[in-house]
């Protein structure tokens, strides 16, 4: 299997801007039987560590009635426009030709499109009609790093492959103002719009860092902490609150079989860069991984401006961390429906 070199790495977010304090604002009026008999739930806003966050419409369109056919237009019309962008931005930045690309891997879970997303963009970006294509659905908030674990093992089987991941998710299109339930409120508190795009190319040669393990370990019995529902007026979150918890308990140990399967001793991790579901999600990750408290500083940072993306998130995070030029290996991890844990670790060092 050929060494895989992440080339570039971009990232993109839609123009409008929602500050959190709007959406508190609006939120008992737009479910005022909900706050009448949880008025504390308004906490969840100031608790989420987001001060703001990008959405593909503005704060009154989310506010108005919106059916799945209505919603699926606006995602088709956002995500193209976020792909076409951060998909030309990575190749430039790693100074290839859009013909050079001989796979594209396209993560989204936060809308339907078929044909699929690099399916419509393939010629207007310039791909090759020989272009082998990989459309994922289904790995909500693990999607950014299981994505770049699928796109370099892909990669690896040609020595010479080079790759373009694109990652999209438009989670405010699932808001719902239809339902009094928790779960719509904590996501309303959280979700935001985003994407990102890396480049990888299955050979030896000066990158950011070089990819040298992945895995992945999906818990019985869990599928009930994250996911969607669907009905005809979109996606429903599902959302359990005892993610935080969870995470203290379970990750100490998982973490450790999953740096072991990526054949990296915990002594050699650098830097850990970690999917930020919320801000009392990041406060588990370091306690479970005997952090420092402010140890997920990059983390913390994206989160607070813009908000939880679900899969691009960590690769927002991984952005800033390769911007200070870490010498190590970096364990990028995240959660994700199923309920799965999935770890990419990349080391530096070769880059």
């Amino acid at each position: 299997m050929a060494a895989v070199s992440i080339l570039s790495l971009a990232t993109a977010s839609p123009s409008h801007v929602i500050e959190q304090r709007d959406v508190a604002a609006v939120a008992p009026k737009a479910l005022p039987g909900f706050f009448e008999r949880f008025p504390g739930m308004i906490e969840v806003f100031n608790n989420a560590g987001i001060e703001r966050r990008r959405a593909v419409r503005p704060l009154e369109w989310y506010l108005k009635p919106h059916d799945w056919r209505e919603r699926s237009e606006v995602y088709l019309e956002e995500a193209l426009k976020l792909y076409g962008q951060v998909a030309r931005d990575a190749m430039d930045r790693a100074r290839i030709r859009p013909e050079e690309v001989d796979l594209v891997v396209t993560i989204s879970t936060s809308g339907v499109a078929t044909p699929s997303l690099e399916a419509h963009m393939l010629e207007k970006l310039g791909l090759r009609p020989g272009t082998r294509r990989v459309p994922v659905f289904g790995l909500g908030c693990a999607g950014g790093v299981t994505g770049l674990s699928i796109a370099s093992k892909l990669a690896s089987a040609t020595p010479g492959t080079t790759a373009l991941i694109v990652v999209i998710e438009l989670c405010t299109l699932a808001l719902r103002t239809d339902r009094d339930i928790k779960e719509d409120v904590v996501s309303a508190a959280l979700f935001a719009d985003g994407a990102a795009a890396i480049v990888l190319r299955s050979r030896e040669e000066q990158g950011l860092a070089r990819v040298n393990g992945s895995a992945e370990h999906t818990w019985p019995n869990t599928l009930g902490v994250m996911g969607w529902t669907f009905d005809p007026v979109g996606f429903g979150v599902v959302l359990a609150r005892s993610v935080p918890s969870f995470v203290e308990r379970r990750m100490p140990e998982m973490t450790k079989s999953l740096l072991a399967r990526c054949n990296v001793d915990e002594r050699e991790v650098a830097r850990y860069v970690c999917h930020p579901g919320g801000g009392k999600v990041v406060d588990a990750l370091e306690n479970a991984l005997k952090l420092q408290r402010g140890s997920l500083d990059h983390e913390r940072a994206v989160l607070r401006e813009y908000g939880n993306m679900s899969a691009p998130t960590v690769l927002f995070a991984l952005e800033r961390v390769l911007a200070e030029n870490p010498r190590g290996v970096l364990a990028l991890s995240a959660l994700g429906p199923g309920f799965t844990a999935t770890m990419v670790t990349v080391d530096t060092r070769h880059a």
